[in-house]
Order: structure tokens, then sequence, then C-alpha cells
């Protein structure tokens, strides 16, 4: 008998890429981090380093450029590792065991960042092989093809796409990559131990037959009734499949055995799941909601659970929020808008909820349905993961110099509509009302417009929103309704621009700065100083908004993502404070410093003459230390 080998993309070939690139990323982010701190190579060009462990045994060599913000961009095939003298193949694991006394990894989780290294390469060798569109293709695909070409996940963590829970077979059918479509399953959960919440002007039974069709909804009620149950004391509940298989079916099997639970079968409509890989896309339906359900994988450090504790307001304030945003001039301006969290759903009719210590396994049966963009933009626009402006393709290609090759813009304009549709938008919200998103490009959906930013939407707005003071929205005529205080996070001022600066600046704009630059699209001294130009513009626009927020100061604190996941991989923040748990390396010099000067940067436009930058390099440079 034949048999298909599920493991087929892990060939010599597709992990020797993969971990060549993984360990590229890890030096550069950890010397990001100010964990590492590569040596020029004497009598080499000025682009060579290297880097000695344990004792000058271990030596890694390569060439690599600097940008601002600390960010290293290695020139991946220049990469060596030699032990002893002698070349050895790159290993990530092998550096990871290497660094152990750098990092400060606890021995006890050791083992399972190594798992989660090594299930990132074992996704990096499946991308490669499975290939994906070219960069100019994605410029021309379709939403939901370019979010299951993406590779990179968070850009900033090295370990970023951990999985541990997930069979090959599983990864296969349930990855963002696989871009394969499959069915929720669907629960009733006994009413009486389930909470169900609706954003305003929103009808439960109405709503259910919206998103599962009258046929579906009528077909699980009739099942309940076969079974001798009244569909009145039940909430219909979506769970991943995944999460049925190993978890409900097993876990709360005495839930399911009191009819507390009771399994009603797949629903019919196909969905996508997201790079989040807990949020599904409905793929036969793309006007319905997405559905975010409760997923006990362990990735990027956390069990990527969902609480029903935070399901209960997570309309509310969604509603609060999307009231906010909708009414704000400068926000419409610029296009920019939030994806609601309509209705949500949680049980706790299990014996997790009656312990005296909260666990993982209170956050496992839980979801919630997100409006879809679809139905939201005009015609002649598209949308687009904002991870994409960072992806590159299997050639090495970058989507975002090719989206600004088919907009016919100069590439300075281009991101002038780029810092438009997002930092602005991002800078008001703090500068106007002390709320602060999670912007990364996953949070983000582009709207483009012949290949050009006209507008964002802001997705998971119940888990990540926060609001760091009340008094602007006092002030503004805004009272925060008791549901909705859980967001409250009051932080001084220097903490609150890290919502910038950390958020945006180092965690979005300096890998895109560092790709435009090395494409030789635009210099990255012309790409800050549009960021620059973005940010006084909205202050001088918006006089009245008085703030000790300094966007423009010289330095501000460096927050660390890695430091936290490499503590503990397990948990890396604690959500409910997570500003106590951040971990800071010092200060980070500011790219858009006041003192920096941009003038002649911006008038030159940034973009390279020669291939390499040499012209306009000069000139920016130059400026900048004018």
């Amino acid at each position: 008998m034949t048999r298909t080998n599920p493991a087929a993309h892990l060939t010599p070939a597709s992990m020797a890429r993969a971990q060549r690139h993984l360990v590229a990323k890890a030096i550069a982010e950890f010397t990001h981090e100010r964990l590492l701190a590569p040596e020029p190579v004497a009598a080499a060009s000025a682009r060579s380093w290297r880097l000695a462990l344990e004792g000058g045994r271990v030596e890694y060599r390569f060439d690599a450029d600097r940008f601002a913000l600390e960010h290293w961009v290695l020139d991946e095939p220049t990469l060596e590792r030699f032990v002893d003298g002698t070349p050895t193949p790159l290993d990530a694991q092998a550096f990871i065991v290497e660094l152990q006394p750098l990092l400060a990894i606890p021995d006890a989780l050791l083992a399972t960042y190594l798992e989660e290294i090594a299930s990132t390469l074992a996704s990096s060798a499946f991308k490669l092989e499975q290939g994906g569109p070219t960069a100019d293709e994605l410029t021309r695909a379709d939403f939901q093809t370019i979010e299951s070409a993406m590779t990179e996940g968070h850009p900033g963590f090295v370990a970023n796409n951990g999985r541990i829970g997930f069979g090959v077979a599983e990864y296969s059918a349930y990855a963002p990559e696989a871009g394969r479509p499959f069915r929720l399953v669907w629960l009733a959960a006994r009413r009486e131990f389930t909470h169900f919440a609706l954003g305003d002007g929103l009808e439960a039974r109405s709503f259910l037959r919206e998103q599962l069709g009258a046929a579906q909804l009528d077909a699980f009620e009739a099942r309940l009734v076969e079974a001798g149950l009244d569909p009145a004391d039940y909430l219909l509940l979506p769970v991943h499949p995944w999460q049925w298989e190993h978890r409900i079916a097993i876990t709360f099997a005495p839930d399911l055995a009191k009819q507390n639970l009771v399994f009603l079968g797949e629903g019919e409509d196909a969905h996508l799941a997201q790079q989040s890989l807990r949020t599904m896309f409905n793929a036969d339906d793309w006007n319905r909601d997405y559905v975010k359900t409760a997923l006990a994988i362990q990735n990027m450090g956390f069990l990527r659970g969902l609480s029903p504790a935070y399901m209960r307001v997570t309309p509310a304030i969604n509603d609060w929020v999307a009231e906010l945003v909708g009414a704000d001039e400068t926000l419409d301006d610029a296009g920019f808008r939030v994806l609601r969290e309509h209705a949500s759903i949680g049980y706790t009719g299990d014996a997790y909820h009656r312990t005296r210590t909260v666990s993982p396994h209170r956050k496992m049966l839980a979801a919630l349905w997100r409006e879809s963009p679809v139905p939201k933009i005009a015609p002649t626009q598209r949308l687009s993961t904002m991870a994409a402006l960072l992806h590159r393709d299997a050639a090495g290609d970058s989507v975002a110099s090719a989206l600004i090759a088919a907009s016919g813009l100069p590439a300075a304009e281009w991101v002038r509509a780029y810092l438009h549709a997002y930092l602005r938008p991002i800078v008001h919200c703090l500068r106007a009302y002390d709320l602060a998103f999670m912007p990364h490009g996953e949070n983000l959906i582009l709207v483009l417009e012949d290949a050009v930013p006209v507008g964002v939407f802001m997705k998971d707005i119940g888990e990540e929103v926060a609001l760091l003071s009340t008094q602007r929205v006092a002030a503004a005529g805004l009272p925060v309704p008791e549901d909705v205080q859980r967001i409250i996070a009051e932080v001084e001022d220097l903490e609150k621009a890290l919502a910038v600066f950390t958020d945006v600046f180092d965690g979005v704009l300096r890998h895109l700065a560092g790709i435009l630059h090395v494409d030789g699209t635009l210099h990255e001294d012309a790409f800050w100083a549009l960021v620059a130009e973005c940010v006084d513009e909205h202050e001088a626009q918006h006089p009245q908004l008085e703030s000790a927020l300094d966007l423009r100061a010289e330095t501000f604190a460096h927050s660390c993502l890695n430091r936290l996941q490499l503590r503990n991989t397990l948990q890396m923040v604690d959500l409910a404070n997570q500003s106590e748990s951040l971990i800071y390396a010092g200060e980070m010099s500011n790219p858009i410093a006041r003192s920096r000067r941009f003038e002649r940067v911006l008038a030159s436009g940034g973009r390279r003459s020669d291939g390499h930058g040499a012209d306009a390099a000069a000139g920016a440079t130059a400026a900048a230390k004018a």
C-alpha cells in the first residue's frame, strides 16, 4: 500500500534554508535586544562581523547592514558557523543551547523553547517547499490568498511559530499557510452555565440566523429536540475541530455526559485559519463574521485560550471604541476604522471554574464573532493584511517594494500615504484619548486602491485595546461605562509613548524601513524623515491636544519582546498587569529625534539612483547629521 508522507517537506535542502534564515534572524533580533554584541572583523569590509561563543570555540561570521533602532539585516548567504575552526552546518537549536547562559532561559523551560524553535523550523520548511505566490502576484491577489501566503508571523520574535500540540496532519489541515478550508464543530452549551453577550442593536436569534443561515440553525435545534432536550435551554457555541478532538471530548467529558455540553456536529460553512491561528474567516460567505475560538495550542509565549470572563464584556468594549472612533473627524479622514466584535460566548459550568487557582483550563470554551471588512470597502478597493508589507517571497522579493512599483507613485509619496493611514491614527488616538491598540501587522488590514493604502481596519479590540488614562475621554464627554472599565490601565506619560515607540516604530516601522532601504526603494533616512513629518503634521493640526507625550524625544525605553518569551515561554506577560511584566534594556535612540535634520532628505525624495543607494544615501546621511 502506498502512503503519502505527511512530513515530506522536511527535506535536507528545505531545512538547511530554514536553519539559515532562523539563525540569521536570531542573531539580528537578539543583537537588537542587546543580548549579543557582534564584533567587526578587522581588515575586512565595514559590513563584516563575527560573533564568538563558548569562549571562542564557536564562531559565527557574516555580513550585515545596520540601521536606525539598532536594526540588523544579515546577508544570509554570507552566514557561516565554525566549531573549533571547522565549518559546521547552521543549527538554530544548537545556537540557542550555545547562547543559554547569555539568554538566561530557565533550565526548566529550555526544552519548551527548543521545541518552539523546532516547530518554527518545520513551518518554515513547509512554506519553502510550498513556494507560494510571488511578491508581484501578491500585489494583485485576493484578501485570503495574501493571508495564507505570509511566512514570518510577528517579525520581532525568533520562535514565532511554536504551535505545540498540532500533529503533522493537523498542521496540514489547520495552519494558516496550508490554506485549507475546514468546518467548525458546534456545541450546545446549557444556558445556566453560559454567558452570551451581544453588541448594541443585535438580537441573539436573528444574529445566529444571519451567521449560520436559517437551515443550519433549524437543523441544530432539531438535533437537540431529537435528543429529548429543549433548545431554549441551550446556547450555540462554535469550537475549533482540534479543540473538540483533543480537549473538549476528553477534558470536559463529565460536562458532555451531563448534557451541559451537547455535540451538534460540524457547521455547513467552510472556514480558513488566519495568521493568528484561532481566528477563522468564512470561506463560503465573505460577508459573514470571522469566528475566533479558544485553542489550547502553545504558541509564542502563550496557550492560545479565550477567557469566558473576558468575553462577557467584549461586545460592550467594542461598541464603546467603535463609537469613539466613528465620531472622530481626524480618524475618518485617515480612513481608520475598527472591526467590531459583535458577539461573544463563554462556558463556565466545568470543574475548572470552581477551583481556587485560575488555570488555562478556564480558557478552553469561549468564542467571539468579529465583523468582516469585505462588505465595508468600495468595489475599486482591495484588502491585505498589513503583515504583507514585511513579507518577502521565496525569491527574496518584497511585497512593499512591489506595491510601490505597482502604484506608479514615487516611493516617498507611497510611504506618506501609508503613514497617513496607519501611523497618524495611532498617534491621534493616543494624543487625543490616551487610547492604545496593539497595532502590529497581523492586527491591521490595509485598504488599498491602485496599490496605495487609503485606510486601515484595526482588529482584536476586546482583548488588546487599552485606555491609558481616563482624563481625556472624560474631558471629551465620553464616560467609560462599567462594562468597559476593564480596559483602563493607568500609566505615566513616558510609558504611554511606548504605545508608538515600541509597538509601531520598533515593532513595525524599523522592519519596513530596512526592507525598503535594502531593496533600493527608499533610503532609511528618507523613511524616518517621513515619519517625523507625519508626527509633526498631526501636532501642528491639533494644537488643542496639549500633551506631555514627546514623540520627537531623543530616546525612549527599549522594551524587549524576545526577552519576555525567553524568561517564560509558557506565559510571557501577566495579562492582568502587562505594564509590570515588561523588560527593558536601557534607552533606544529615537530615529525621529528633534535634534535630527530631515529637510534635505525629504526634498531629495530619498530614492536610490544606483541600485546600492550611494547617491541618495550620502545626501541623506549628511542631512541627518547636519
